[in-house]
């Protein structure tokens, strides 16, 4: 049973669409490019808003910047990577064709609701994606009887959850703030990344990095797993200084001493490598920086952004770099350009916890400089990727 090959290869089946329309073939070529562009665009339009430079919607707000971050852009490039390695896992079709064409519909409804949408009606057009999206790849897991990835359904059941816990604020249904259950998605991607990175970051490794020789060990891998839950059951759960900070500590340790194992320094000749065991490294960054706010010395705002955009970001960069070039038949390296993407998005990153912290006075500057980075990093991303993502693959094979 295949767990972790996602770079493309012939699978069993032939494939069944027209060349002529590759767009559709398989879910990250959509996925990616509405992910991108959605990204590349919504920054800039809310830092926009937040200095007052544009009104095109009442909706644009603080809190529609951090759901459309984790629920628009986000979940857009989580569907296209599991559909897409889905493929991998079981030989077996995930949704293309018309159908992915449909289930894209659903998320641009979505993000066009969430715009300009009262809030009934950006409840429903938005909270109809995941569990759209969820359905069809809990349907071919079950077929292949791949019970072991079972556990992403959960966690996008989890993202489904968050969703519908932020519709309920906006309501008034509950007296929680909508950018709580945001957080507490964040965290649930970072579980998905967890996952997920210890499966192929020390794979890439040692395939990418002759001789790393990267560990692997399980009994580890499941002492990790367990502060890394921990730690976000209590951010979540609002547990009191002193503990929080304790469990946010063991959960930051533990992930260091993970991705140390996993030999980074292995990885610094290879960019395609190097981005992924650096926005890797924000996990433990961002624990760090949820302990010191447990205590009372940073904001808490520094340690989820360094999570959303330094590892959330980070990861996404280069997962759909990587991905893209394996499944539309290019050759694995990274040129100029993706490296390019790969340095903007970690100054972003660098920016955005910065102006947390508050080392920019202005408070103006480190903000308006993560936002070009970021918008950049995406921008270069359609540029490039974009052609491929609209073409048939250069090898001839499916997807």
């Amino acid at each position: 049973m295949a767990l972790i090959t996602i770079e493309g290869g012939v699978l069993d089946g032939r494939e069944p669409q027209s060349r002529n329309r590759p767009l559709f073939r398989l879910g990250f070529r959509p996925f990616y490019l509405l992910g991108a562009a959605f990204a590349a665009v919504s920054v800039p339009l809310w830092i926009a808003h937040l200095y007052g430079w544009l009104r095109l919607s009442a909706n644009i707000t603080a809190s529609w910047h951090a759901h459309e971050m984790v629920f628009g852009f986000a979940a857009a490039i989580i569907i296209g990577f599991m559909y897409t390695a889905g493929r991998n896992w079981t030989g077996l079709w995930t949704p293309r064709g018309k159908t992915l064409a449909a289930i894209c519909a659903v998320w641009l409804a979505g993000r066009a609701a969430m715009l300009f949408a009262g809030p009934a009606a950006a409840a429903v057009a938005d909270m109809a994606f995941l569990p759209v999206a969820a359905y069809p790849l809990y349907q071919v897991l079950k077929r292949a009887g791949n019970k072991r990835n079972m556990m992403l359904i959960v966690l996008l059941g989890l993202l489904t959850a968050c969703n519908a816990g932020y519709h309920a604020a906006a309501l008034g249904w509950t007296q929680a703030s909508p950018t709580t259950f945001v957080e507490a998605a964040i965290l649930v991607i970072v579980i998905i990344e967890a996952i997920i990175g210890g499966r192929v970051i020390p794979m890439f490794t040692r395939n990418g990095a002759p001789g790393s020789a990267p560990v692997i060990d399980d009994r580890r891998d499941r002492i990790v797993m367990g502060a890394t839950l921990a730690a976000a059951a209590g951010i979540v759960a609002g547990v009191p200084g002193p503990l929080m900070g304790a469990l946010a500590t063991c959960a930051a340790v533990a992930q260091a001493t993970r991705l140390f194992g996993w030999r980074p320094a292995a990885s610094l000749r290879h960019p395609l490598l190097w981005i992924l065991h650096l926005s890797y490294g924000w996990i433990p960054i961002g624990f760090a920086l949820m302990a010191l706010h447990a205590f009372g010395i940073v904001a808490q705002s520094a340690a989820l952004h360094a999570l959303a955009v330094g590892s959330m970001a980070g990861l996404i960069i280069g997962m759909i770099t990587r991905t893209a070039l394996g499944h539309t038949g290019r050759q694995l390296k990274a040129g100029r350009i993706e490296t390019a993407m790969y340095v903007l998005i970690q100054a972003g990153a660098v920016a955005r916890v910065a102006a947390a912290l508050g080392i920019d006075p202005s408070g103006m500057i480190a903000l308006l400089a993560a936002a070009v980075c970021w918008s950049a990093a995406f921008g270069l991303y359609l540029a490039l990727y974009g052609p491929y993502l609209f073409a048939a693959r250069v090898d001839g094979g499916e997807g």
